[in-house]
């Protein structure tokens, strides 16, 4: 028997929702506000708002499916498209459509097309052969392999099997076992309609028996080495950080279970911007991310982004994005800014916002200045930036 669709209700990120007493259960509610507080801010129906549901989304988007009959889905106030963009930049993806082809109505769709690529590339690596790699293996064997271990051969003269230390060549290595948890996590999100479900399933039994099924974090994917034998794990492995950063954990037990999908604005917007101007860097300087500060033994503090002199290596600009639209910068993220700025001795120091202020900030203390400056996600992501570097560098006559 098919299983009815599940109940959806939607939200735009940072927007209050009011609902009416009825639409939502009140078990929902209680599961809504025990395990998604830090995601929702939810008030219950009470006299004070007309008794009604009020939800307002703290800067997730995606979807969440409190039961398996009541799902919620937060739109992200940006376009979809440039949510691809971003997406494309802070995981460093580097995947050349051709124009036209990345045009998605919704989360669910980019988070489908992402996922789909993965499996085909896996599928695509599985056919031309897994990377294998020598892995160490300690094991008594009737037979001498590799370095035995004397000094147990010696003690123990009876024992017919020797233990020895050797290195074996296997494919159930790290780099594969990330694409099988990923492609696991995946099968689990309920977010792909069938076409792309069949494709994750097939790759994923692809590495079955060839990979041992272990989980891991989002961490693994990063840092990692690649050379000429294993450099298309390089995209995978990209890919993979999206899905296992992104796909939380399910609140309820069992394995079936759907598991929520939730993106962190804020942290994308950082990302997104960090990695656009490592890439788009200005003639005559380079980028330097998430700079530590060190005030006291006790007290440290990182910088989202430096922009540094490349012939004397001096700071030049300190930056710090602030995924928000206030009227005007609040004095918590100016004194962040000031305070950043003098410990690492620069003289400029910048907010970016993803939309102009109605009162940009602009001040000087000293020889310090402080200013507000608009990242755009509205429209074109590299006119943006465009845009953005012209304001922070006017006298600059060429960027790349």
């Amino acid at each position: 028997m098919e299983r009815e669709s599940p109940q959806i209700i939607e939200l735009t990120e940072y927007q209050l929702a009011t609902f009416d007493r009825d639409s939502i259960p009140e078990s929902v509610g209680k599961k809504i506000h025990h395990n998604y507080a830090k995601e929702i801010d939810i008030e219950f129906p009470n006299y004070k708002n007309k008794y009604q549901w009020q939800l307002k989304s703290q800067g997730r988007v995606g979807k969440i499916p409190i039961t398996p009959e009541f799902h919620i889905a937060i739109r992200p106030k940006v376009p979809i498209n440039n949510i691809f963009g971003m997406l494309d930049y802070a995981y460093e993806l580097n995947i050349n459509f051709p124009k036209g082809q990345i045009e998605c109505e919704s989360l669910e769709q980019v988070y489908e097309r992402l996922a789909n690529i993965l499996a085909q590339k896996i599928l695509e690596r599985c056919r031309k052969g897994l990377y294998r790699d020598y892995l160490p293996k300690i094991e008594k064997l009737s037979y001498i392999r590799g370095r035995i271990d004397v000094r147990e051969a010696v003690q123990k003269p009876w024992d017919v099997k020797l233990k020895c230390h050797y290195h074996e060549q296997t494919g159930d290595i790290e780099d594969n076992q990330i694409l099988a948890w990923t492609l696991f996590i995946i099968g689990r999100s309920g977010l792909c309609r069938e076409s792309v479900s069949s494709t994750v399933r097939k790759a994923f039994h692809a590495l079955q028996g060839f990979v041992t099924l272990k989980p891991f974090k989002s961490q693994a994917c990063i840092d990692r080495t690649y050379h000429r034998l294993n450099q298309d794990y390089q995209i995978l492995h990209a890919l993979c950080r999206f899905f296992l950063e992104n796909t939380g954990p399910s609140h309820e037990t069992g394995d079936r279970e759907m598991l929520p999908f939730l993106i962190n604005m804020a942290s994308l917007y950082e990302q997104f911007v960090a990695e656009w101007l490592k890439t788009n860097t200005p003639k005559g300087f380079f980028v330097k991310k998430k700079h530590t500060v060190t005030y006291d033994q006790n007290y440290s503090d990182r910088i989202d982004l430096l922009l540094c002199d490349i012939e004397t290596g001096k700071i030049q600009y300190v930056l710090d994005t602030k995924y928000k639209a206030p009227d005007r910068a609040d004095s918590g993220d100016r004194h962040q800014i000031v305070a950043y700025a003098n410990a690492v001795k620069c003289n400029n120091a910048i907010l970016i916002y993803p939309q102009n202020l109605n009162h940009p900030l602009d001040i000087k203390n000293g020889a310090l200045r402080v200013r507000s400056l608009n990242f755009s996600l509205n429209d074109d992501l590299n006119e943006a930036g465009k845009i953005f570097l012209t304001s922070l560098l006017p006298n600059t006559v060429s960027y790349w």
